[in-house]
């Protein structure tokens, strides 16, 4: 009988697709529709009014990944519980593939050549993570997760591709694993005090873990301290970028008249610094409106994991929403000067391929898990309902 479930019309909990369509969030798609097209305009300013290189690509980027996106969502959340392990070790051995032959570019090895696209693992791993630190926890029950000896396997889930990734070298994306794997454990019901304990040996271990960074890498971290210690090397990064958001005032110079931007004063501002070129231009009506969207649609996600009736969709909110979160605060917060460079991209705005189709693949995987938000599923992964 168990067996039989998931047989159209017998499974108490199958969908329709048509209702899975109907039941799509919509107004958070237009809010991601949005925020992508204020990446589109950014892009056609940072070319000078021109769909290339980066805009023409980034708007075929994002047509894919919408549509990937739309298919994940209809698809039964149960489907993604099943491929949550298999997805983390192939993103595992993809980062493998990365520190054995992989494609360097600006002093870093991220990149696995496929031709006609270039392959980022590590982003695709901070989708795997969750999924697979979703399904552990949903396995387990409130008494487990109090167990020190079941909580070493996440852990090393989570050090695992940290350990990888920090190799490349990417500290930005390092610290995205890592206190993005954090909520989840902490959202799971791991203690507060086990996080303290945590924290305090990373504290301790910092003066061991400087010997390990990069030279660059100590640079930023200096460069944060005193930017104005050397505003012509290592502090010309954030010494322009706090230049042109001040000088975008209230409402801005106008779209595509910053000045420091195209007059190539401000680095990567096609990437990591674009917010910097959305302030000078729009000013702070404008960033302030940008992160009205983002604050939008975050709060959108965690409504949708308060919504949820099993463990593993709510785990797997979180997670995403939370990812999101940082991604957002993050590259705000490093190229306003409140934290050092560590090169993570703002999410749908910012130049990027792999980053695009990662963070529509999560937002997919929220719509199915608000679709799909009153299915109940056992501990083991099954849909008999059992908890």
């Amino acid at each position: 009988m168990a067996g039989s479930r998931f047989r159209i019309g017998e499974d108490p909990d199958y969908v329709p697709i048509g209702r899975r369509l109907l039941l799509l969030n919509w107004t958070l798609v237009l809010l991601i529709a949005a925020l992508s097209g204020i990446g589109f305009a950014m892009l056609y300013s940072a070319a000078n009014g021109s769909l290339q290189p980066w805009a023409e690509r980034q708007m075929m980027r994002f047509a894919v990944g919408a549509a990937l996106m739309i298919i994940i969502a209809v698809t039964d959340i149960r489907v993604w519980l099943k491929l949550a392990y298999f997805s983390y070790f192939v993103a595992l051995i993809l980062l493998v593939a990365v520190e054995i032959k992989g494609d360097i570019g600006m002093g870093a090895q991220r990149w696995i050549n496929l031709g006609f696209f270039q392959l980022q693992p590590s982003e695709l791993m901070k989708i795997s993570l969750v999924l697979a630190l979703a399904r552990y926890f949903h396995g387990l029950t409130p008494e487990d997760v109090g167990r020190i000896p079941l909580l070493i396997p996440p852990i090393l889930m989570v050090l695992a591709p940290s350990a990888l990734v920090l190799r490349q070298p990417d500290l930005g994306t390092t610290l995205l694993l890592i206190a993005g794997g954090g909520v989840i454990f902490w959202l799971a019901g791991v203690r507060i005090w086990k996080f303290a304990l945590v924290l305090g040996t990373a504290l301790a271990a910092i003066p061991i873990g400087w010997q390990f960074l990069r030279e660059y890498q100590k640079n930023r971290v200096l460069t944060f301290l005193n930017p104005e210690n050397d505003p012509l090397g290592a502090g010309y990064h954030i010494t322009q970028s706090k230049i042109a958001l001040g000088s975008g005032g209230l409402f801005g110079k106008g779209f595509m008249l910053g000045s420091q931007s195209h007059l190539n004063f401000l680095p990567e501002k096609q990437t990591d610094f674009i917010f910097t070129m959305l302030g000078e231009e729009f000013g702070l009506v404008g960033g302030m409106a940008l992160l009205g969207l983002y604050a939008l649609v975050i709060t959108y996600g965690y409504v949708i994991a308060l919504r949820c009736q099993n463990q593993f969709g709510r785990l797997v909110a979180i997670g995403v929403t939370s990812t999101f979160f940082l991604y957002v605060f993050i590259n705000i917060a490093m190229v306003m000067g409140l934290i050092p460079v560590v090169g993570v991209p703002l999410p749908l705005v910012s130049y990027g391929g792999t980053v695009m189709m990662t963070i529509l693949v999560s937002f997919g995987l929220l719509m199915s898990v608000s679709i799909h938000r009153d299915i109940r599923i056992s501990r083991q992964g099954n849909d008999d309902g059992r908890n």
